[in-house]
C-alpha cells in the first residue's frame, strides 16, 4: 500500500477498524493492547535497560504509544510511518510522549544501532513480498547487537482472520503472510535466531478461556501470529 492510500484511511481509521473486527467481540485497543503485553512480556526474559530505545516501525496514528509507555515508563518511543497524514494525528494524540518520524519506505532514517528493540504489527502484509528480506534487513541494521526484533501479523491459516482482512476497505490490497514465510524472510535477512507464537483463538465471547492460549500457541490457528528475531 502506498502513502496516498493510507492517508486516505488515516481519519477514519479506527471506526473501520473497529467495523472490521466485530464479530471478534473486541475493539482495536484490545488488539493494541495484548501485542505490547506480549512484546512486553518476551523482553522481560532478557537483560535490557530500563531505558529501551523502541522504534514502533509502521505506527500509523500511534494506537500503541500508551501501551509502549505503560509497559516501558522508562523507554524512548519511536513511530515511524509513510503516511504524513497519520503521523499528524498521532503527533496530535501523543506527540508528547513519543517521536513521530516519517519513512520513506526503503531507508530507516536513523543510524546503525540506534535502538533496543522494534516492533511492528499487522504491516508486512501490505507491503510487496518482494520488499520484504530488503526492510527486514535495514530493520537489523538499526537494531544494536543483541537487539531484538517483533513483528505480529495475521494468520492466513485462521479463517475468520481471512474473512476480515477481505472485508476491509484499508486491506484492500493486502497480501497476508504465513509464520513459516515470515520467519524464513527474517532468517534471509540475518537474523540469527527466530521464535514464533500463535495468539488469539477464543473470541470475546469465550475470553474466560484465554488463560489457555498459553499451552496453545504451538498451533497454528490462531487469528494472528508473534515472531521474534534476535540480531
Amino acid at each position: 500500500m502506498q502513502e496516498r492510500e493510507f492517508d486516505r484511511f488515516a481519519d477514519e481509521y479506527l471506526a473501520l477498524h473497529a467495523k472490521n473486527i466485530q464479530v471478534s467481540g473486541e475493539t482495536p485497543e484490545f488488539f493494541a493492547a495484548y501485542k505490547v503485553a506480549d512484546t512486553a512480556e518476551l523482553l522481560a526474559e532478557k537483560a535490557y535497560p530500563d531505558a529501551l530505545r523502541i522504534l514502533d516501525f509502521g505506527a500509523g496514528i500511534g494506537t500503541s504509544v500508551p501501551h509502549f509507555r505503560r509497559h516501558f515508563p522508562a523507554g524512548e518511543l519511536t513511530c515511524l510511518d509513510v503516511s504524513g497524514r497519520s503521523l499528524e494525528i498521532g503527533r496530535s494524540r501523543f506527540g508528547d510522549v513519543a517521536n513521530f518520524v516519517r519513512f520513506d519506505g526503503s531507508v530507516i532514517p536513523f543510524p546503525d544501532e540506534s535502538f533496543d528493540v522494534v516492533f511492528t504489527a499487522c504491516v508486512f502484509h501490505h507491503i510487496d513480498d518482494s520488499e520484504h528480506v530488503k526492510l527486514l534487513s535495514e530493520i537489523r541494521r538499526v537494531l544494536v547487537a543483541g537487539g531484538t526484533f517483533v513483528v505480529f501479523e495475521h494468520n492466513p491459516l485462521n479463517p475468520l482472520t481471512v474473512h476480515a482482512v477481505n472485508t476491509c476497505a484499508f486491506d484492500e490490497n493486502a497480501k497476508l503472510i504465513r509464520a513459516g514465510h515470515m520467519s524464513q524472510r527474517c532468517r534471509l535477512a540475518g537474523f540469527a535466531k527466530t521464535t514464533r507464537h500463535f495468539r488469539i483463538f477464543f473470541p470475546g465471547a469465550l475470553r474466560r478461556l484465554r488463560p489457555l492460549e498459553r499451552y496453545l500457541r504451538w498451533l497454528p490457528l490462531g487469528a494472528q501470529y508473534l515472531i521474534a528475531a534476535e540480531k
